[in-house]
């Protein structure tokens, strides 16, 4: 096997995001996360809002639309609404 499986089927690796961008990781039960970095060939996301980081393996993950991000930030500002945040 080669190290660069993406060299043998012709597709290139996926653009690392910047942390805090919003992922869904489809083969994670369509789990909704923010992108913390790399670790090895996987990407690590964290619950929005909080919690325990997985690793998601990149080409399941596919960035939300802009309906699905700002359903989710609503979501986000209304937990910190509810938790005495502003």
């Amino acid at each position: 096997m080669c190290e660069d499986d993406s060299a043998l089927n012709g597709q290139e690796p996926p653009e690392i995001p910047l942390p805090g961008a919003l992922f869904r990781d489809t083969g994670r039960g369509d789990r909704v996360g923010e992108f913390r970095g790399v670790v090895g060939p996987y990407w690590s996301l964290r619950p929005v809002g909080g919690g325990v980081e997985w690793e998601a393996e990149p080409e399941w993950v596919r960035a939300l639309t802009p309906a699905e991000r700002l359903s989710v930030e609503n979501a986000l500002r209304n937990l910190r609404s509810s938790r005495g945040g502003v």
